[in-house]
């Protein structure tokens, strides 16, 4: 008999694919911030990495939700359960980081040019960014102790 079988891994796999897309989406624009700054001869301000890094988190939250999951050795009757809950989490916080993405591709092309409001665009990114915390939370908490 199988135990544990969790949710399949859904969880970190959309988690694994939103961070994939916003931290694409933010490192295209870094890279075309950087080419700008190059083309005027301008110092390329290397802290845009932090937008691109930004939506890594989120792959390691699916995956902690997954263990989670697996962990509660719930049994085998509750198996489309647990994948339809580890579906819809991972869906969210993969949303989560795609959205922390686009807003840190906009963060690069706006410290670029201006060279102010990082601290600014850090926070926005960390509203975002708890958006797929709640997720995880409020998911590992429907689950039986």
């Amino acid at each position: 008999m199988i135990q544990g079988l969790g949710d399949m891994g859904f969880s970190l796999a959309f988690s694994a694919i939103g961070s994939a897309l916003g931290t694409g989406v933010a490192g295209m624009a870094a890279i075309g911030a950087w080419k700008k700054a190059f083309a005027q001869n301008k110092a390329a301000p290397f802290i845009l990495i932090a937008f691109v890094g930004a939506p890594l988190s989120q792959t390691i939250y699916g995956m902690i939700l997954r263990n989670a999951i697996k962990a509660a050795n719930m049994p085998p009757e509750s198996y489309p359960y647990q994948m339809i809950l580890g579906c819809a989490a991972g869906i969210a916080i993969g949303f989560s980081a795609w959205m922390q993405g686009k807003a840190g591709a906009r963060a690069s092309d706006a410290l670029a040019e201006t060279g102010k409001g990082f601290g600014n665009y850090i926070m926005v990114l960390g509203v975002i960014e708890t958006v797929a915390l709640f997720v995880m939370v409020f998911a590992m908490t429907a689950l039986p102790k």
